[in-house]
């Protein structure tokens, strides 16, 4: 193994560089998705991409059983020094640079002699869409295993050390709006005050109370109401609302009793409140064998001693769209402790690129050790 990666390494490296100097924003992955059909079809492999989408999928082999990867390869729109542009600052650069890795580990290994691998480059993880958009197509139904990876942030897990699952929680955002009318800031009884209402909005989600063994949150992150003239009482007002959940079952919960509470605030105080689940995530549903087999690979790659138990963490990834719509996949993702700081998401996120070799040779052993428990069983 180690003489494959030393191999694959300059072309690592250099396919790291390149998408991390040219990131797209989700749904608009054209060049990102014209540089990897091109370079994979170099490499002697059979890229299917779509009319109607951005993102490829790589199929090696035939028959059954079906192995796959996925990687996301959007990135983030966000402020950097001043100015807002694409930004690779949740390592979407890094999980494309691992997917295209193991692939050519695998070859150059012979792997798979029997069945299909299937590498899935899925646009608009972002947006929470992009894995909805590939079951729709299809793809997913033939895959027996498949399996994702995450870099994770040294507040998770330290450099050098990886988890064999990623318990990400559910989530949900919800656009809205106030429509009242407006009146003179003397003659406040002639309208309805879209920022009391608000106000009340924001406390009556605050004291939204559920089990508190199972994490969840519920908080306003933004609203505007009001222009320039101060004399002015508005009736109107838009709001956004996050919503967190440990499972899918707390969410639905808690989905039940914010929009309870918004209907309550919008006959209390006698103006009209909607809103619209603008985003959704699902929250992880991990396959106990997958969960094992990715375990052995960490063991085997990097020690024992650096394994860790699966990640909890609060934050979303729709690679658990997969296994929702299609119960009959056996999912995890890896995650790889990378020395990431400052953290997900900052304009300055920077990693360990070694790590990027370690990633691709646990995912290589994770698909060479499922093709072989899957024979075992036969």
């Amino acid at each position: 193994m180690q003489a494959v990666l030393h191999e694959v390494k300059p072309i690592v490296e250099e396919v790291f560089q390149h998408l991390h100097s040219h990131p797209e924003i989700s749904w608009k992955e054209v060049e990102t998705t014209q540089y990897l059909k091109e370079l994979l079809e170099n490499e002697g492999f059979e890229v299917q991409t779509f009319e109607d989408s951005t993102g490829l999928v790589v199929t090696v082999g035939s028959g059954q059983p079906c192995i796959g990867l996925r990687t996301d390869i959007d990135a983030l729109w966000q402020e950097v020094d001043g100015e807002y542009q694409a930004n690779h600052s949740c390592g979407h650069d890094a999980h494309m640079t691992i997917a295209v890795g193991a692939l050519l580990v695998l070859k150059k290994l012979g792997i798979p002699q029997t069945g299909r691998l299937k590498v899935l480059f899925q646009p608009a993880e972002e947006k929470g869409k992009g894995a909805l958009s590939f079951i729709d197509k299809g793809l997913v139904d033939d895959i027996d295993y498949l399996y994702g990876v995450h870099l994770r942030p040294t507040q998770e897990i330290s450099n050098g050390y990886s988890a064999p699952a990623i318990m990400h929680g559910s989530v949900k955002m919800l656009t809205g709006s106030i429509r009242g009318n407006d009146a003179h800031g003397a003659r406040p009884n002639q309208g309805q005050n879209a920022i009391e209402v608000m106000a009340l909005l924001v406390q009556a989600i605050h004291s939204i109370h559920l089990d508190p063994m199972v994490p969840h949150t519920a908080k306003v992150t933004m609203f505007q109401s009001g222009g320039e003239s101060t004399n002015i009482i508005p009736g109107n007002g838009i709001f956004s609302i996050d919503l967190r959940a440990q499972t899918n079952e707390m969410m639905d919960t808690l989905v039940e009793e914010v929009d309870r509470t918004i209907r309550f605030i919008s006959d209390f105080s006698k103006v009209e409140i909607s809103y619209d689940i603008t985003s959704e995530i699902a929250a992880a549903q991990v396959n106990e064998t997958a969960v094992n087999i990715m375990a052995k690979a960490i063991a085997d790659t990097v020690g024992e001693e650096f394994l860790v138990p699966p990640i909890v963490t609060p934050g979303g990834e729709d690679f658990h769209y997969y296994t929702l719509k299609r119960p009959s996949v056996k999912a995890t993702m890896l995650g790889l402790g990378c020395g990431l700081t400052p953290g997900l998401h900052h304009p300055k996120m920077k990693f360990n690129q070694d790590s990027l070799l370690t990633g691709i040779e646990v995912l290589a052993r994770a698909v060479m050790g499922t093709f072989k428990n899957i024979e075992e069983d036969i």
